[in-house]
């Protein structure tokens, strides 16, 4: 054992990161010791980050095999804190979603999850551009804390199945670190860099059964379709490979998910589907993704089990009172939850009308995100300071009919001049047209 250990050291000792940048700018694999190398330097600030640019670049011209991918992703997952949620009864299962314009999903999804007695022990992150993010929206509820202790996560999801907290800094550090430098190089949208980075906060974060939300369409980060289902695919074997139960659906982001975008906005929203409310495109996609996370933790034995049991958690009460009983574990005040007309409301609220008949023909979501970041409802910058009561609600969606003077939308802002902006960007990117356009699908594809 002693001499496998000193020849994994001389072989270290010889490893440059000149030989790996070479070697995968031929297009030759690396070795998993080459990659746990190049990763342990590099987060210990021993490989410049010029090296890395250059070895990042190559990636994006010759790729890397599925070996590879799983190797970088386990580096990046080990290279900080792996937590350990033994002590956590029950299959956990965790939920991820690539992000868009109005996702407010996991407000509303875990808490039914976690209704069925199936452990939620969740990590979130913030907004940043013209995407939100779940801890800002927990944020908008008053006197809600996301910021606990390991042991304090722990205990609340044994004591009442459910946790959600922010990402800490030790949770895959080197993905911190390598995804900095690809935002900066131009190599963030290789597939595969964008698998590994993923799903290495997954494993890291301890769950048994991971669940994926690919977005696809104008307001996600995968515009095409056919790139949404690669990156599921990828990321579905590298947590399979690593032993965790996986599924992955596609879902559509080329309009904005739900009526609401803006934190306390999509709070309300959530809190409405809740209570058996809620608008038609996202009440799909929580019954959908909520009937496989079910399947995941064991709660139902097919999709259509699990869909009928979703429903009744919602129609009983049961989703609505464990997110009350989360929401107070968390210190947040649960009379807003009853009563969500007492949270903050924006000083100037602006209809839209059309000023034409016809149909919603298109609803730029990337766009419409943008008009929230305009408001200050989103973050231009990680310092950025968020509005959380701005933001807009839209009264018609896609293939909607639509007669003039009808209310398409309002505008939620405390900031005259920025609601002007805000108006004008949305009319430019929202388009009626006279023909009745086909309704969006919003469950692609479901991979596990």
């Amino acid at each position: 054992m002693l001499y496998y250990i000193q020849q994994k050291a001389k072989e270290a000792e010889s490893m440059r990161m000149y030989d790996l940048i070479l070697k995968k700018r031929q297009g030759k694999p690396l070795t998993k010791d080459e990659i746990q190398w190049m990763i342990r330097e590099y987060t210990d600030g021993r490989i410049p980050d010029y090296q890395m640019s250059a070895l990042l670049m190559a990636i994006c011209f010759q790729g890397l095999d599925k070996e590879e991918t799983y190797e970088l992703t386990m580096a990046m997952a080990r290279s900080g804190e792996m937590l350990d949620l033994s002590q956590i009864q029950g299959i956990k299962v965790d939920k991820h979603s690539t992000g868009g314009v109005g996702d407010k999903t996991s407000l509303a999804l875990t808490p039914i999850v976690a209704s069925f007695g199936i452990p939620v022990a969740k990590m979130s992150g913030r907004g940043l551009g013209h995407t939100g993010g779940t801890i800002d929206k927990l944020e908008s509820i008053p006197g809600f804390s996301t910021q606990l202790e390991d042991d304090a996560f722990e205990e609340q999801v044994n004591s009442i199945g459910i946790s959600i907290m922010g990402q800490t800094k030790d949770l895959a550090p080197a993905d911190k670190l390598l995804y900095a430098l690809r935002d900066v190089t131009a190599t963030v949208d290789q597939i595969s860099l964008i698998a590994s980075s993923i799903m290495s906060k997954k494993l890291a974060a301890g769950a048994d059964a991971i669940l994926l939300d690919v977005k696809t369409g104008s307001g996600a980060f995968m515009k095409e379709e056919s790139d949404a289902m690669q990156l599921a695919k990828e990321m579905v074997e590298i947590g399979k490979s690593a032993g965790r139960k996986m599924t992955a659906v596609i879902t559509n982001m080329d309009e904005p998910l739900g009526m609401a975008v803006g934190n306390i906005l999509e709070v309300k929203e959530a809190i409405d589907t809740l209570k058996g409310n809620g608008p038609d495109d996202f009440v799909e996609l929580i019954e959908t993704l909520a009937s496989h996370m079910l399947i995941l933790g064991g709660a139902a034995k097919d999709f259509d089990e699990g869909l009928m049991r979703v429903r009744e958690s919602i129609q009983s009460g049961k989703a609505l009172d464990k997110f009350k009983q989360f929401v107070a574990a968390q210190g947040g005040d649960t009379k807003y939850i009853d009563h969500p007309e007492l949270f903050e409301q924006a000083d100037i609220i602006e209809e839209i009308r059309s000023e034409q008949d016809g149909f919603v023909g298109s609803i730029d979501a990337q766009e419409m995100g943008i008009c929230s970041l305009i408001l200050g409802g989103g973050r231009e910058t990680k310092e950025s300071v968020i509005d959380p009561t701005v933001g807009l609600v839209f009264s018609k969606k896609v293939a909607d009919p639509v007669k003039k003077g009808d209310v398409l939308a309002t505008i939620y802002g405390n900031d005259e001049e920025k609601v002007k902006q805000a108006v004008l960007h949305f009319k430019e990117n929202y388009h009626i047209i006279e023909e009745k356009p086909t309704k969006p699908i919003m469950i692609r594809e479901v991979l596990s």
